[in-house]
């Protein structure tokens, strides 16, 4: 304390003398002669970064614009905000959640059975998902048995992404992207011998060659029924999880239970999605949606 009023006592004198501090002395400036030359400023080259290349190779795909009639008419919802979509928006969430808490990229989605709706929930959940502009979502068809995403989406283009898989043609042949960020790998008929090509390394190495040069946020693969044949157990090593939808007064508890531990001896299971389910309570219902 005696020290900080004495302090202010010196201060106070020194203002009572007039005393000033001493002016700093100024830098010393070296005026440039008049008929110098000046020096161009160096143009640095700025990196565009990873997110704008990634941008670069995603608009070398083609691009094609599915048909609303034809989207609503096959129950493809989600490609814009609408109550219908909420549930897969919700999905959207709940996965992405998970996958970017786990590291997880690549998620696949199969069924016990034909008829499920596992098509149908795996596009609406990619448009969902494409409705976030800073993801880039990719779609690769595997049930090259009863392909059907060409199909539902109307495609008119040529595309058999299995040809790409066997590495009889490029993969970027047969991609098609829908607006800035998301891409479809889809077939127009089907495929024989599909589960020897899934077990190859041949379509495991054109799958990790597609995840390197176009760096999706997520990857969406819509594989065949489990309970139908043994090209989903094939791929499931591929794989980070996996979604199981069931059909609401068809599929049987037992024939849930056997695929999901089916699942788990192999991947992640994210859960059971049930589809076509017409009794619902009213806590599940999504009528307060805002227009």
């Amino acid at each position: 304390m005696e020290r900080i009023q004495s302090a202010i006592e010196k201060a106070r004198q020194a203002r009572q003398q007039g005393a000033s501090p001493e002016p700093q002395e100024k830098p010393q400036v070296n005026p440039r002669p008049r008929n110098e030359a000046v020096a161009a400023p160096a143009v640095s080259v700025v990196d565009p970064g990873p997110d704008t290349k990634r941008d670069a190779i995603w608009k070398t795909v083609r691009s094609f614009q599915p048909k609303p009639a034809k989207l609503t008419h096959n129950r493809i919802l989600a490609y814009q905000a609408c109550p219908e979509a909420a549930p897969y928006d919700m999905m959207r969430t709940k996965l992405m959640q998970k996958m970017r808490k786990q590291g997880w990229r690549r998620v696949g989605i199969t069924s016990p059975g034909a008829g499920s709706g596992k098509t149908m929930t795996c596009l609406n959940l990619a448009f969902s998902l494409a409705r976030q502009s800073d993801l880039k979502v990719m779609v690769v068809e595997l049930d090259m048995r009863r392909p059907s995403v060409a199909r539902v989406l109307g495609l008119k283009e040529p595309v058999q992404f299995s040809e790409a898989l066997a590495e009889k043609e490029p993969p970027e042949d047969h991609l098609l992207r829908y607006g800035t960020n998301l891409i479809f790998a889809a077939n127009q008929s089907s495929t024989r011998h599909s589960a020897e090509l899934l077990q190859g390394s041949s379509a495991a190495g054109v799958l990790d060659r597609l995840e390197a040069a176009y760096a999706p946020d997520i990857m969406i693969f819509d594989t065949p029924p489990l309970m139908v044949s043994d090209d989903t157990l094939a791929f499931l090593d591929q794989i980070d999880c996996a979604l199981l939808v069931a059909e609401a007064e068809r599929t049987r508890p037992a024939e849930v239970d056997k695929c999901e531990q089916e699942l788990a001896a192999r991947t992640n299971v994210l859960g059971v999605v049930l589809n076509k389910c017409r009794y619902m309570d009213r806590s599940d219902s999504y009528g307060y949606y805002g227009s």
